[in-house]
């Protein structure tokens, strides 16, 4: 933040901080907006922060810029902010370009700009966020554990008064196309179209497996053949029984029902020409 605040007094820039406690947080940011009315606001953080910063803004019309200093920074890697957090804070300040940014709602309160899922990974995200351990040893001991005991489930995915009845180990709830670690969930995604898309992943497999890892570093390594990618603003999803759900990286809770529609262009985003989805 000295490094914010250097610049922002040597172009005669008036910045006002804002630190989040984990208590009302929401609340006293929207108190501090109120009292400083700003012309923008940098989000600085990780994919938590990102998310809470544009559920904040909701409705307030003011936009909102990324300097990634998380240890996920998904989201900002999907809307090609500088990695560098200095070029990110100089992009935020120069640019010009402000653009809709999409945000996908469950059950009317629960939200969601990045990946959301039930089913395996959901199961891993629980288990990992009650660990003090890090890194990727302790991701990987939840991941086997899950992958020896996971079963398929019944799933009915609601679209436009069409039900499709399947089964599989995941469904991902997507406004963008890749996890924090890299790995695309699906290649057709795009945060800022106005529609959301639902991946059934119908099973894992080794063979799956190492299609996923490649396709962290190119695309076409992804294993379309054991999912199925739907396309939509809006749709219902019912389990036989209930489920667990994660956002973002949040767990949420156990749901037999989700309904889920996109918030098209809710978050005025701050961006530059280097964000590829402005050009489809």
């Amino acid at each position: 933040m000295n490094y914010a605040r250097t610049i922002c007094r040597k172009y005669a820039i008036e910045m006002k901080e804002f630190h989040t406690k984990g208590k009302n947080d929401e609340k006293h940011l929207k108190e501090e907006i109120e009292k400083f009315n700003p012309d923008r606001i940098a989000s600085v953080g990780g994919d938590g922060t990102t998310l809470f910063t544009a559920i904040t803004l909701l409705n307030t019309g003011i936009p909102m810029g990324i300097i990634p200093l998380g240890s996920a920074n998904g989201m900002a890697t999907e809307l090609f902010v500088n990695t560098n957090p200095p070029e990110a804070l100089r992009d935020l300040i120069m640019s010009q370009i402000i653009s809709g940014l999409d945000m996908v709602v469950v059950n009317e309160e629960h939200y969601s700009i990045h990946i959301g899922d039930v089913g395996i990974n959901a199961q891993i995200v629980a288990s990992y966020s009650k660990d003090k351990r890090r890194g990727m040893a302790t991701y990987a001991r939840y991941f086997i554990e899950e992958l020896l005991k996971m079963k398929p489930f019944d799933v009915s995915i609601k679209i436009r008064d069409k039900v499709h009845q399947e089964k599989g180990v995941m469904v991902g709830i997507c406004n963008a196309r890749k996890y924090g670690t890299g790995v695309p969930l699906n290649v057709s995604g795009n945060p800022m179209d106005g529609k959301f898309e639902i991946v059934l992943v119908r099973k894992i497999s080794v063979d799956s497996l190492i299609k996923s890892g490649l396709s962290k570093f190119d695309e076409r390594f992804i294993d379309s053949q054991s999912g199925r990618v739907f396309s939509t603003r809006n749709a219902e999803i019912e389990f036989s029984e209930p489920r667990l759900l994660q956002l973002d990286g949040e767990v949420i809770g156990e749901f037999d029902k989700l309904d889920v529609k996109v918030l098209e262009g809710a978050v005025r985003l701050i961006t530059t020409r280097e964000n590829i989805y402005l050009k489809k």
